[in-house]
């Protein structure tokens, strides 16, 4: 679980760089994110505590003034650390720029780590992203200028993490992920994945087990699962139609999955998501300064 405030946008203005979504959170112990893909760039900077970012087999360890940058498509997971969890701000953009813009901050596919001592002001500028909450021309100006202000901030001292270096299994680890990527709602097994990376099953069980922690089969389930979550909250798909898009051809195995996995049916799990964003929508601005107010 987690204390969060979120602004999402819709209908962007500005074509070359533009906001998406902004929040900031405060992460229950073990909270956790993933294994999923997001259609946006997002940048996250923790603001205190610590925890875990994962992309494909490469695992950092982050804490207080680090971040980590998210590319579009790539399977990550994230998770709060057990004693000290974090909390933590983000920006989510797109743009037909935004790769340019990121490489001025030295982050691209190779580089998603760095440092920054500008914790203070990155939060006071999503804090004033978070009061601009309509579709106004005004605000939609406002937000565009609040978003160069981020990158700015951003370069004035931001060092960069160290550069992990590639192995033959991490490249099998990347392959199999990326057809889990591409191919999760055909219903996939993990002999397809073996077969489609060129090795044996019982050899993708040892690289996802030591690069992962986990097995092929409960990544390929974690996923399908984060995948499903988006559609109970963004769509109006039935249930069966949320277990057809992610690859469970019997809705009742989804609906049995998904339960051991969040402990509550997905009609549930619809239901109190959609009404807790709709909750945090309406959180006033006394709320939100209180939140604050404790970093």
């Amino acid at each position: 679980m987690e204390d969060a405030y979120v602004l999402q946008l819709t209908g962007a203005k500005f074509k070359d760089l533009y906001l998406c979504f902004c929040g900031m959170s405060e992460c229950e112990p073990n909270h956790s994110f993933g294994p999923a893909v997001r259609p946006n760039y997002i940048i996250h900077y923790i603001l205190s505590g610590k925890g875990i970012y994962q992309v494909g087999e490469e695992r950092y360890e982050l804490k207080q003034g680090q971040g980590f940058l998210i590319e579009p498509e790539a399977v990550t997971f994230y998770k709060a650390d057990g004693q000290e969890p974090w909390t933590y701000l983000w920006i989510g953009f797109a743009g037909a720029q935004a790769e340019v813009y990121l490489r001025d901050l030295g982050l691209n596919s190779s580089q998603l780590i760095f440092q920054s001592s500008q914790g203070k002001g990155l939060k006071q500028i999503v804090a004033k992203m978070l009061g601009y909450h309509t579709s106004s021309q005004t605000d939609q100006y406002y937000l565009q200028s609040l978003l160069y202000e981020f990158f700015a901030v951003l370069t004035k001292d931001a060092q960069l993490g160290a550069v992990a270096k590639e192995t033959r299994e991490s490249i099998y680890v990347q392959k199999a992920i990326a057809y889990i990527r591409n191919h999760y709602s055909a219903g996939i097994s993990i002999r397809d994945i073996a077969e489609n990376v060129c090795v044996s099953r019982s050899y993708l069980y040892k690289l996802f087990e030591e690069a992962l922690g986990m097995s092929p089969k409960d990544f390929l389930t974690q996923f399908q699962i984060s995948r499903s979550k988006e559609l109970l909250t963004v769509t109006d798909l039935p249930i069966e139609g949320v277990a057809m898009s992610c690859g469970y051809r019997d809705a009742l195995v989804y609906s049995k999955t998904f339960k051991k996995l969040m402990g509550m049916p997905p009609s549930v799990y619809r239901r109190e998501h959609r009404k807790e964003a709709k909750e945090r929508l309406q959180a006033g601005k006394a709320g939100l300064k209180k939140f604050l107010e404790t970093f």
